[in-house]
């Protein structure tokens, strides 16, 4: 793996303080999420990873403000965000690091504002309110308006120009999946946190009730409901490999490696059924680790350069 100022030169980076930036929204990301930070290190093309790491930062930025506080603050948040960003965007110019990369990467690689600007707008209308899905019309619309503008604005800066439409088109079917099965294996959490992000006409359709599942009740409607949703979320993850061979060569052994972990998660929901209920399910230290010895050794093969 070369280094990271190795890295930077690699991808045309120039000049000491754009530099700076990078490096100041690597480490944020490297903080806040450690593993997407590695694999995107040792598995991408290097010419890739600086804009990547960028618009990894600034999905996670955008997913922070829309998170935190009361609905007020959250909207308040949302719509300061939003002025900085299109200031940046429009000057190059701000006072936060990670807003200058993450306009600089946008203007290098020519990714469409619109899918920023969706985004942000999603945010505000799609997951600052959140409060669950009362059918799967209601899930895929909060696709369409904020998980998948959500991924592109980090996905999107492989492709020089931004992604056509096929491939924006792969991205919204890998969304689908990725969400589905995240949102399986953070079941726990997220009703211990006031959040069912399962349809609920679903739950009618089992007979199962919210208070079935937050008080983990080993039922047959239960179960079956389970069951049924991880059908769903395998169905939507065969549905994604499409996505594989419309990344870029040099995205696509973390695109493999990102697969795998998502089928290993839902493989883990499926073999605790009812127990996804009373913990979160996640990668564990093996799976992982094996995941990125095997990519990295194939790695060759598939990435741009080296």
């Amino acid at each position: 793996m070369p280094s990271w100022r190795t890295t930077l030169t690699t991808a045309g980076i120039s000049g000491p303080r754009l530099r700076a930036d990078y490096t100041h929204t690597a480490r944020r990301v490297l903080r806040r999420e450690p593993a997407p930070y590695l694999t995107l290190r040792l598995l991408a093309d290097p010419v890739l990873v600086p804009w990547l790491a960028a618009g990894l930062a600034f999905m996670n930025r955008v997913d922070d403000v829309a998170e935190t506080g009361t609905p007020q603050q959250r909207a308040e948040g949302l719509e300061q965000l939003g002025v900085e960003v299109r200031r940046a965007l429009e000057t190059g110019e701000s006072p936060d690091p990670l807003l200058r990369a993450y306009a600089h990467a946008v203007g290098s690689r020519g990714l469409p504002t619109e899918w920023i600007f969706r985004f942000l707008d999603g945010a505000a209308t799609a997951e600052a309110v959140f409060d669950g899905f009362a059918t799967e019309a209601e899930f895929q619309a909060y696709l369409d308006a904020y998980a998948w503008p959500g991924v592109l604005v980090f996905t999107g800066l492989q492709y020089q120009g931004g992604p056509d439409t096929e491939q924006a088109a792969a991205w919204r079917r890998f969304v689908d999946a990725a969400q589905r099965v995240d949102f399986l294996a953070d079941l726990a959490g997220d009703l211990a946190d006031g959040r069912l992000c399962i349809p609920r006409d679903r739950l009618a359709e089992h007979s199962v009730t919210r208070a079935d599942l937050e008080q983990a009740r080993d039922t047959p409607g239960v179960r079956e409901l389970l069951t049924a949703e991880c059908a769903r979320a395998r169905t939507a993850l065969a549905a994604a490999e499409v996505v594989l061979d419309l990344a870029e060569p040099g995205l696509r052994p973390v695109v493999v490696t990102m697969t795998e972990l998502m089928e290993h998660q839902l493989a883990g929901v499926e073999r605790v059924g009812v127990g996804a209920l009373r913990k979160d399910v996640g990668y564990g230290l093996v799976a992982p680790l094996r995941t990125l010895a095997r990519a990295r050794a194939q790695r060759p093969r598939t990435a741009v350069r080296q």
